[in-house]
């Protein structure tokens, strides 16, 4: 690698702007887990007719942070005979959705299984019950609420987020102690989230995640927080209430909490997550981690490159393995 891709790498590594947490911080999300909590589950597994033997294909749902009905899919690898199955949850980017069963088999071919979710009022076909007093929505969902930490959009789909592993506590075949999270952009987002908000994850692979320095973001017109940038500019005034409201999901302002094991890229050429903000997060994380760092890679993550690392990271973590027995 070159002294100039090196020096920068270094600078990355020492970015620590500073926090933005609020006093009332921790109370904020015990009070928004505790309201998560209290709305059952409801959950509904129905199996799918899937023209592959080495999969079980379930369409599944559950009630997130209210009464939203959160979709998604979850996959076993009926090929691997065992008890209980390690699970992986997988978070979409912006705008998209859990996809079709297809997009997760490369991780269900190694042994685990995997659930797939939307992120309520996206891609998917998971819609939003939520009420907002004031949508502040421009060009998208990222400014929605933006006005109150109590009604922005990011405290419901985290809280959904979370509630996905409640979920997989539900099904017999999955394994509560051996979970873990992936996603890219937004889904590396949701990912660190909520290894910050729960110690079940045991892992947690995020590739160039967003939602990380969100002021930064705003400010210089990143990415999908351009739509808060295009609210200010409509209402100038509410700048520093939006601000504390965005406080509550900066995930460095989580990144300490985190004790899941970090699998985790950055684009040094990416313009839409810069590399810049989520070293904001990751210099802050204390459990036992590790980045990619794509020199020449934009918002892509390295594509399929990035992916087979992170077969490989996961089949070398042990995760897949269950207690008693071997590879």
């Amino acid at each position: 690698m070159s002294s100039f891709l090196q020096d920068k790498i270094a600078e990355l590594e020492r970015y620590l702007p500073p926090l933005t947490r609020r006093e009332d911080f921790d109370d904020f999300w015990a009070r928004t887990r505790a309201q998560a909590e209290a709305v059952p589950l409801a959950p509904i597994v129905e199996k799918v007719d899937y023209p592959m033997d080495a999969v079980e294909v379930y369409d599944v749902s559950y009630c997130g942070f209210d009464q939203t009905r959160i979709h998604g899919w979850l996959l076993l690898p009926a090929f691997r005979r065992q008890e209980r199955y390690a699970c992986m949850v997988q978070y979409h980017g912006f705008g998209g959705s859990r996809g079709v069963p297809s997009d997760h088999m490369a991780f269900a071919m190694l042994g685990c299984a995997v659930l797939a979710i939307d992120c309520r009022e996206q891609g998917g076909i998971t819609g939003n019950c939520a009420h907002y007093s004031d949508s502040g929505l421009f060009t998208n969902v990222n400014s929605k609420g933006v006005l109150d930490k109590d009604e922005y959009y990011y405290r419901a789909v985290y809280m959904d987020c979370v509630k996905a592993l409640d979920f997989l506590e539900t099904i017999p075949k999955i394994d509560p102690e051996r979970l873990f999270v992936r996603g890219t952009s937004q889904g590396g987002a949701l990912g660190m989230a909520v290894s910050g908000l729960d110690a079940r994850p045991k892992l947690a692979l995020v590739n160039v995640p967003s939602n990380s320095n969100i002021e930064y973001r705003i400010e210089h017109r990143h990415g999908s927080f351009t739509s808060v940038n295009d609210y200010l500019r409509a209402y100038p005034d509410n700048l520093e209430r939006v601000y504390e409201t965005l406080s509550y999901f900066d995930t460095m302002n989580l990144a300490d909490r985190i004790q899941a094991k970090v699998f985790a890229s950055v684009g040094l050429a990416d313009p839409v997550c810069p590399a810049l903000c989520y070293y904001a997060t990751y210099n802050r994380i204390r459990s036992e981690k590790q980045i990619c760092v794509y020199p020449f890679n934009e918002h892509d993550g390295a594509r399929a490159t990035h992916v087979e690392r992170e077969i490989r990271f996961i089949r070398e973590s042990g995760i897949l393995e269950a207690a008693g027995t071997s590879a």
